[in-house]
């Protein structure tokens, strides 16, 4: 019978609780439970692999740039990084306030590793998140756009509790991706949140985005409210690469 209860399990998707259940019967503690509390022990088991298994889901569906957690980050007195301000980053609060973060410094200073830390913590709390690369964005959005898949595409985003565009400004937006930005930016407005890490200053982004009057719109909604974090220091490659 216990066999038999078992297969079910596994054939319903009960994987924690069928787990649970074979260890405990493996291990003589069924005897050793109350009814209640064997089936409240099923529970927690099943619970607790389902949770698991969808934060493992979110940080697969990410595809982040770097397997990256908060606690790995470096403090010290050569960068402006204030830990009181990641810290409270990392609860994930602006998500659910629907704010963005703007993370900006010169190459190697680590800001697309404080990106891809704070969006696996927000994996870690089942937000949805998507991590890209500006460049391979846009001319990703642009293919779509000739085969047809663009709309698809943006929904896909738009579903995403938390968008993570990395590197952005490498080079100036040219009409195609300046509208895709603006229909990403405007979807997502006060209903998700964007972390955007950057090499150049947010004022010089009017500049990359070009076409004054869009430029205008698109900052208007990713800089007002925003959480900003303003990287100065030695390039952390460069550090790694002399310890090396």
């Amino acid at each position: 019978m216990n066999t038999e209860t078992l297969e079910k399990m596994r054939k319903m998707k009960f994987y924690g609780m069928a787990r649970a259940l074979k260890m405990s019967l493996e291990g003589g503690k069924d005897e050793q439970f109350t009814t209640d509390e064997l089936v409240s022990h099923l529970i927690e088991a099943e619970w607790d692999d389902r949770h698991n298994r969808s934060i493992d889901r979110h940080i697969s569906n990410a595809r982040f740039r770097y397997k990256a957690a908060v606690e790995q980050i470096v403090y010290d007195g050569e960068r402006t990084l204030d830990q009181n301000q990641v810290m409270r980053l990392a609860e994930c609060d602006f998500i659910n306030r629907r704010e963005n973060v703007l993370i900006t410094g010169s190459t190697g200073i680590g800001k697309s590793f404080l990106a891809s830390a704070l969006g696996h913590q927000a994996c870690l709390k089942g937000f949805r998140t998507m991590y890209c690369n500006a460049t391979k964005l846009f001319s990703h959005l642009k293919m779509a756009k000739g085969d047809g898949s663009y709309n698809k595409e943006i929904a896909k985003i738009e579903r995403q509790h938390l968008l993570i565009i990395d590197d952005f400004g490498i080079q100036p937006l040219d009409g195609h991706n300046r509208s895709a930005l603006m229909e990403i930016i405007e979807d997502r407005h006060a209903k998700a949140s964007l972390i955007i890490t950057a090499q150049v200053p947010v004022t010089m982004w009017h500049e990359i985005i070009g076409e004054r009057t869009m430029a205008d719109a698109i900052l208007d909604r990713i800089v007002h409210g925003s959480h900003r974090v303003d990287l100065i220091g030695e390039s952390m490659r460069k550090r790694k690469s002399l310890l090396n």
